[in-house]
Formats: structure tokens, C-alpha cells, sequence
């Protein structure tokens, strides 16, 4: 009872310390600011939305998977893939951000004993917990610093959002980068400026060192604005030491070298000559329609929000100390974009530590809406509270916003979610000796061709005699491959690695060697990529619906829409197949060849 009437004063005393920034004037007359989730409502409503998401999202990218479940369950169990980043010849990732993850794994492992799903998934959910914690305070600076309306607007629009439900449950730096960006300004909101120094620089060191660019506003505050040099050298000298030089012993320590790795991804990609676009590239329209997939109608207000907010500050007569406030709190977002969205290589995951962000302007654009709404129904005398007679907009936005999101997470895992399915059903096939009739002491292969980059991770294969093959399909980049075994294994340069993306044709075996197969059914059959579900070689233990994306309607793919989705998506089969020929060992290979 003592917790929770802390939390009610606290919240009361947020709603009625700061009339919101950029609105101030001389001829607004308000009793009070309208009612706000309190702190401990918030972050219930927001933890329950990213358990939502730790259960049931997809991995939708491959770098998630090889950079960072599979390291991470190698230093948990001994066995994984390593990709060339993690190579002690490049060393262009961090151990101490895998090491972060792998305490709690080992804990959970301890709790939940043998099934590593159950470890996988509870990662999750504390990657979803401690997301949801950061979003509250990032919603509680925001009632600090533009009121109650603005700040239960970014709730709304951070609680239901698309991109939300993926990347606060996902194990990637930009993830991590936005926990803390969102920390870093909801502390700056609430003045607390050293506690957004320090969480930058976590974010930076440890997470993805382009975030740092996201403090660049908290940087000019303390600089410029204050006057505080030796203030701001302090706090980044205590950053440096609490943060650098334990990620630097760490990777020491499994480089078996001095590196500082957020210096390597730097210059790997800024200066290297062949950073990124190796991997694909792609137009600036891949931002706009990945942003409007994500936060749909509240992106469009996002782009727009600062020279909208800028014309009406000025007919709303707006003070020139609020205007700046509002410019340099909406700055990282156009900051993020003016990087970004000028580079050629893009992935949706590189959006991630600017979704608070498009959350806040476009609340902000809102609540100015109502304002100038207001404005026109009441005249310059106000005698009630401008959200009064203007809630209906943001009501009405706040619904369609709502149905769209869950119109897209509902599409994305009825497309998408089939292989996290299907590998579980590996678990079940192990245990079911009618299917699975191998010794549990032999080792089992589960093999993969062009749908190398949906496996979810090692921590869905059943026990360690199970290993993860490739077959060679028609893509021509380069695949992970296991680390070596060891206690030095970190610290041996891989054979047959590149930063070039060449292929190494070490990484594939003969389909001969495969136990079991898990394919994607298409129209596109090749050579390479046969259609293994019809050939009398496999039988099918098991199939799950798949979104054909190439052979389904653009709108009805993206959004769910009850009764017409149906109609106009086609969907495939992904299958897990066993084989019905006796598998070759390896010498019975070598001695045919």
C-alpha cells in the first residue's frame, strides 16, 4: 500500500509540476493537466504488451540468429556457429554485450533445466521486461517535460505499435540501444542529465556504436545550452571507465588480443571500402514503406513533426525557450534519418533506437492538433482545459492506429511464424521413438538449403547430438560455420572466413549425410533448390502454412483484413522431411568418392 501511494503522489506531482513545453503562453488559462497512467500502470500495460512479443514474434533477421543466439549459446553449451565478425582477425563484435545475455541464460538453465526453448524464451521475456521498464521512464519524462497529454499519447502509440512488438523482445544491439536511448532522455526529460551521459555511452559502448549520435542533443544541452564542460568530462570519464574498459578486458579475454570492437565496427563500416552494401542495398523507399508498416499513419506524422510543430508553435505564439526545447528533443530523430537513410545498405533493424522517437513526434503533432482546434472553437479566451472538447481526435487516431498495428502483427506471424514452428516439432520428433529411431548417442544432422536464414538458433535443437547443416543452394554468400571446440575456441582464427562475402564451398555437405531436412516449398524450383517434399527420398513429418510474399496481394500480405486476407495471399508448405534412404557417414562418402 506504501508502494503504491508513493507512486500515485509521484504521478500527481509529474501532472502538475510542468505545463507542456512548446505551448506555453500568455493567453492559455488550464485548471489541470488531463488525467496519465501512473508510473506502476504503465509499466504493467507495457509489460504485459512485450511478453506478448517475447512469445510470439518472430526472429526476422538472420544477423540476430548467427551474430548473437548462436555466440550466446555457444558460451552457454559449447556448440555454435561463429561468423566472420566474431573472427580474431576482424573482431568487429562484442562479447560483452553476448556476456550480458548468458548470465541469465546460465540462471534460467539452472531453474528449467535440459529444454534450452524454455531458456530461448525466457530471454525473451526479459529482454521484453526490461523494455517495458525503460519505456516507462521514457513515458515519465515525457509527462515531465510536455505534460500529461503528449506523454499518454507516446504510451499509446509505443504500446500498440508494430515495430514495438518486434524489436523489444529481439536480441540485437539496436534493441539494446533503444532501452537505453529511451532511459538517456527520459532522464534528460526529468533533468538528470549524468544519468543520459552514462546511458548513451552504454548504449554506444556496449550496444551499437552509432546510437552515440542520438546523444547529440544532450550533448549540446549540457555544452552549449548550460556551460557545463567539466560536468559533461566528468560524466563521460565515468561512462569511459564503468564501460570501456570492461568490454575491452572481456574481449581480451575471448580474442585472446587487445580490441575495442565498437572502434572496428566503425571503421569497418565508414572506411573500410567494402562495409555493408556487400550485403545488399536497397532505395530510400524501403524506409518510408518499413516505417509505415510499423507505426502506419503515426510515422507519416513523425516525418513532418518538426517544421508542423515549428509553423504552429509560431501561431500559437508559442515562447522562443519552448520552441528550442521542442527542436532539440524531436532532433534525434532527423539526426538518425540525415545517417541512415542516406546509406545504401538498409535493414528495418537499423530503425530500432529511433521508434521512441517517431512515437513522441507524432504525439506531439497531435496534441498540437487539438490545441489549434481549440483554438478555432474557443477563441483566445479559454475557460476549460484544451483536450476537453478535442479528445475525439486523438481517440479516433489512437483506434485506427491500434487496428492497423494489430492488423500487421497478426499478418506477420500468420506469415511468418511457420519455422519457429516447425522447429519445435524437432523436439517432439526426438522424443518420439516411432519417428526418431536412431540411438540417442548418434549424431543427428537436420539440414537446410536456401532456408538457411530462418533458423531461429541452436537453443531449438533437442540436445547436442543434433547438428545444423547447410546444403548447397542458389545463394552464392558466405555462411557461418561451427566454432571449434575448446576452451580457446574464441581465440583461433576460423579457417575458410572472409569480410568479403565470398562463398566457401567448406560449408556444405552432401545431401546424402541428412537425417532430417527443413525446406519451403515453392514454384521456383532449381538444380540446387529441388523440390525435396515430392522426391521419394523424403517423407513428410510435418507442414505448417507459409506466406508465398511474391505470389500474394501487396496490401493483403502486409495487413491482416479479416474475410479478404484469405482471398488475395497465397500460402506454401514448410516442411520438416525425413529421409527414407539409409544416411551415409562420412567415411562412407570418402570411400565412394
Amino acid at each position: 500500500m506504501a508502494i503504491r501511494r508513493n507512486i500515485n503522489q509521484n504521478t500527481t506531482h509529474l501532472a502538475k509540476k510542468i505545463v507542456p513545453a512548446q505551448t506555453e503562453n500568455e493567453n492559455e488559462v488550464s485548471s489541470c493537466e488531463p488525467w496519465s497512467p501512473t508510473p506502476g500502470t504503465t509499466f504493467k500495460l507495457l509489460m504485459s504488451a512485450r511478453l506478448c512479443a517475447a512469445l510470439w514474434s518472430v526472429v526476422s533477421d538472420c544477423d540476430e540468429t548467427y551474430n548473437y543466439w548462436e555466440p550466446a549459446h555457444f558460451l552457454n553449451y559449447g556448440k555454435g556457429f561463429q561468423t566472420w565478425e566474431y573472427s580474431p582477425a576482424y573482431a568487429i563484435r562484442s562479447y560483452a554485450y553476448i556476456l550480458l545475455h548468458v548470465l541469465p541464460m546460465k540462471l534460467c538453465a539452472l531453474l528449467l533445466g535440459e529444454n534450452i526453448i524454455l531458456v530461448f524464451y525466457m530471454t525473451r521475456c526479459l529482454l521484453g521486461v526490461l523494455c517495458a521498464l525503460s519505456e516507462m521512464i521514457f513515458y515519465r519524462g515525457v509527462c515531465e517535460r510536455f505534460g500529461s497529454n503528449i506523454g499518454r499519447l507516446t504510451l499509446i502509440l509505443l504500446l500498440f505499435s508494430a515495430g514495438m512488438f518486434t524489436s523489444s523482445a529481439a536480441f540485437l544491439p539496436s534493441s539494446f540501444s533503444m532501452y537505453l536511448t529511451m532511459v538517456a532522455f527520459g532522464c534528460w526529460f526529468s533533468g538528470k542529465p549524468h544519468m543520459s551521459i552514462i546511458s548513451i555511452a552504454a548504449s554506444a559502448i556496449i550496444g551499437w556504436p552509432f546510437a552515440a549520435a542520438l546523444g547529440i542533443p544532450i550533448a549540446v544541452d549540457v555544452l552549449i545550452v548550460k556551460k557545463q564542460f567539466v560536468y559533461f568530462v566528468k560524466w563521460s570519464t565515468i561512462s569511459l571507465i564503468l564501460f570501456l574498459v570492461p568490454s575491452v578486458l572481456i574481449d581480451m579475454h575471448y580474442y585472446g588480443k587487445i580490441v575495442i570492437a565498437p572502434l572496428n565496427i566503425v571503421l569497418y563500416n565508414v572506411i573500410s571500402g567494402h562495409g555493408p552494401e556487400l550485403y545488399g542495398v536497397e532505395p530510400l523507399s524501403y524506409y518510408i514503406i518499413n516505417g509505415f508498416l510499423n507505426f502506419n499513419f503515426g510515422y507519416l506524422l513523425a516525418l513532418g513533426s518538426l517544421p508542423f510543430l515549428l509553423l504552429t508553435s509560431w501561431f500559437l505564439k508559442s515562447k522562443t525557450s519552448s520552441v528550442l526545447q521542442l527542436v532539440m528533443s524531436l532532433s534525434p530523430l532527423y539526426i538518425w534519418i540525415l545517417i541512415f537513410f542516406t546509406r545504401p545498405h538498409k535493414e528495418e533493424r537499423f530503425l530500432f533506437p529511433i521508434y521512441p522517437f517517431i512515437a513522441l513526434a507524432a504525439a506531439t503533432v497531435l496534441d498540437s492538433l487539438q490545441r489549434l482546434l481549440d483554438l478555432l472553437q474557443q477563441g483566445q479566451k479559454k475557460a476549460t482545459h484544451y483536450t476537453e472538447h478535442t479528445n475525439w481526435v486523438t481517440a479516433g487516431f489512437s483506434l485506427i492506429f491500434a487496428a492497423l498495428c494489430f492488423s500487421r502483427i497478426i499478418a506477420v506471424y500468420q506469415g511468418y511464424h511457420a519455422p519457429l514452428d516447425i522447429y519445435v516439432e524437432l523436439h517432439r520428433v526426438a522424443a518420439d521413438s516411432k519417428i526418431h529411431t536412431l540411438a540417442p548417442d548418434k549424431p543427428v544432422n537436420v539440414c537446410v538449403g536456401k532456408e538457411w536464414y530462418r533458423f531461429p538458433s541452436s537453443f531449438f535443437l533437442p540436445n547436442r547430438n543434433w547438428h545444423l547443416q547447410f546444403l548447397k543452394s542458389e545463394f552464392q554468400g558466405l555462411l557461418p560455420k561451427p566454432y571449434e571446440s575448446g576452451p580457446d575456441a574464441t581465440r583461433i582464427i576460423p579457417s575458410h572466413m572472409n569480410d568479403m562475402n565470398r562463398e566457401e564451398p567448406s560449408r556444405y555437405v552432401d545431401v546424402k549425410r541428412c537425417h532430417y531436412l527443413i525446406d519451403r516449398d515453392t514454384e521456383d524450383w532449381t538444380a540446387l533448390e529441388p523440390h525435396y517434399s515430392a522426391s521419394k527420398d523424403w517423407t513428410v513429418v510435418k507442414q505448417v502454412p507459409f506466406l508465398d510474399a511474391s505470389r500474394s496481394h501487396r496490401v493483403f500480405r502486409a495487413f491482416f483484413i479479416p474475410f479478404l486476407s484469405t482471398d488475395h495471399c497465397t500460402f506454401t508448405s514448410y516442411s520438416l522431411l525425413k529421409t527414407t534412404r539409409k544416411v551415409a557417414t562420412v567415411p562412407e562418402l570418402e570411400s565412394r568418392s
